[in-house]
């Protein structure tokens, strides 16, 4: 694996460590280009609507591994060609017409990011899977790497101030999308995928209760469809299929309520948290307790 930093991975595409200075790469920032959605990037910062953050992945840790690896925080990233036709393999193999419909109303549910849909001879709907793409996003700013390549065509440090913020995007928007529309899909007797990377799903095994969380189970409603971030040693990273995770309604209600009752601190423990930040604050009086 190459050796990832706490900085930018991806930009525009481009690995940053090898392509810095590459004619492509410097082109494709100087046109805001997304070479997964081949036009211009698609999120803004939100100080300057017009300038594209342009960052598809970046360094971090995952739960208690101090390990730094790639993380997906743009869901356009996923929109590589192997994604779609990893996702026809496993689950649309005997399709013979396959088309993808972009953001589909499902009603109460919102939309749907993707339709994969089997089209007949004479232009029916014969078939269809629901399909949501799902990325991290962050905490703090990692723009500041991206003004100093564009500045000064470098990065100035190897570690930047930000963080993951995995329980908002995992624990709780991607867990009541599940919820809400794998209701739906279950009425239906049909099933909805998450494609998401890999370490989503370390993240979840370490903050949610996943004990209804197995390996691919075709009766099951909710899927997790999950890709890893490779280096293939030619300058760009690649998203290679993974595993496939599913659950039911009841699995999705365990992963929203968080941790496991055997993670839970006991009424007593609690307690002596409340008098540490007592006295902590001021207001409780140490002597009566120590």
């Amino acid at each position: 694996m190459k050796q990832i930093k706490k900085r930018p991975t991806e930009v525009f595409g481009y690995d940053c460590d090898t392509n810095l200075n590459d004619k492509a790469f410097k082109l494709a920032i100087k046109q805001q280009y997304c070479r997964y959605i081949k036009s211009t990037c698609v999120k803004p910062r939100k100080s300057e609507p017009t300038i594209k953050v342009g960052i598809c992945s970046l360094g971090a840790t995952v739960g208690g591994d101090k390990t730094l690896k790639p993380v997906i925080i743009c869901p356009q990233r996923f929109k590589e060609d192997t994604v779609f036709e990893a996702v026809r393999q496993k689950y649309l193999s005997n399709w013979k017409n396959v088309k993808w419909i972009p953001e589909v109303n499902i009603g109460v549910g919102g939309s749907v990011d993707y339709v994969a849909v089997e089209v007949g001879e004479n232009g029916d709907i014969k078939d269809f899977l629901c399909v949501e793409l799902q990325a991290a996003g962050t905490t703090g700013s990692p723009y500041p790497a991206v003004q100093e390549i564009i500045s000064t065509g470098k990065f100035k440090s190897e570690t930047y101030d930000y963080g993951i913020n995995w329980a908002n995007e995992f624990s709780k928007t991607m867990m009541q999308q599940a919820y809400k529309k794998g209701k739906i899909l279950k009425s239906w007797k049909r099933k909805i995928v998450f494609v998401v990377q890999d370490v989503a799903i370390d993240y979840l095994k370490t903050a949610t209760d996943c004990s209804l969380l197995t390996r691919s189970n075709k009766k099951l409603p909710i899927d997790f469809c999950t890709f890893k971030l490779t280096w293939d040693n030619n300058k760009t990273w690649n998203l290679v299929f993974d595993k496939i995770y599913s659950t039911s309604i009841d699995g999705i209600n365990l992963m929203l309520g968080g941790a496991s009752v055997s993670e839970y601190l006991t009424e007593e423990e609690f307690i002596q948290n409340i008098i540490k930040k007592g006295i902590a604050d001021g207001i409780l009086n140490r002597d009566l307790y120590f």
